[in-house]
């Protein structure tokens, strides 16, 4: 059953007019008077709908059944990703999504090959966080991870929380999974942009307070790193289990 993100009231028993980004998406699909869909604006609830009528330019449903969506993963996980270039960094953003990454913190560090700033990064922001709808829709997630602003690397470990176990991807260290607590309900990710980090960077992290984490002994693009390691602490702590 087609799902769609609906930032509005959802209230079962009540009609409503889809929002112009859903009646496109419903009008692609053809569908017609009596097909259903799920709608979700990202309380965790998923709300099954009926099409009760269709217009050139509007669409409206009827709501029914409101259902908590058991989608989200325990282990509250957010993804501190050096910008990639391309389509790399929305390749990331899709792919974390669909493993349950819960947050996501865009930087800037020395070696990116993609610098945003002013109105190009809020645009590239709005864009993002299409994709993260998207992936949401697709994977059957009910809550919105958030896309923040892009920050400097020295200004994200600035302000980063101390409460929080904090990881760094790094192919210079030989710490594996086995090195990392037994036990976590909450984690931050750090992966580093297609040249990786410099050497004062690495060092300037984990003076910060985060630990290495290495993949193994192969060198890994930014995009696989940063999602095979997702997999992996969602298999240790998360909901892979």
């Amino acid at each position: 059953m087609p799902r769609f993100y609906c930032p509005l009231p959802l209230n079962s028993g009540s009609t409503l007019a889809l929002p112009e980004r859903v009646m496109r998406h419903v009008q692609v699909l053809r569908l017609q008077v009596g097909d259903r869909v799920v709608l979700f604006n990202g309380d965790g609830n998923d709300v099954s709908a009926e099409i009760v009528e269709m217009g050139r330019k509007s669409v409206t449903v009827m709501l029914n059944e409101v259902k908590a969506c058991e989608t989200e993963s325990h282990l509250h996980l957010s993804l501190v990703q050096s910008l990639s270039s391309g389509e790399r960094m929305e390749f990331t953003l899709q792919k974390c999504v669909e493993l349950g990454v819960s947050v996501f913190q865009p930087i800037i560090s020395e070696r990116c090959v993609l610098r945003l700033q002013g109105e190009r990064a809020d645009k590239r922001l709005l864009r993002w966080q299409e994709i993260v709808i998207s992936a949401c829709e697709q994977s059957g997630r009910s809550v919105v991870p958030q896309v923040l602003p892009v920050l400097k690397l020295s200004e994200y470990l600035a302000s980063k929380s101390a409460s929080e176990l904090h990881i760094l991807l790094s192919v210079v260290n030989e710490q594996g999974l086995q090195h990392l607590p037994e036990t976590a309900t909450q984690a931050v990710l750090m992966a580093g942009p297609e040249g990786g980090f410099s050497a004062q960077e690495e060092a300037q992290i984990l003076d910060s307070g985060f630990v290495p984490l290495s993949l193994g002994p192969r060198v890994l693009r930014t995009e696989t790193a940063a999602m095979t390691a997702v997999a992996c602490l969602q298999a240790r702590w998360g909901d892979f289990l």
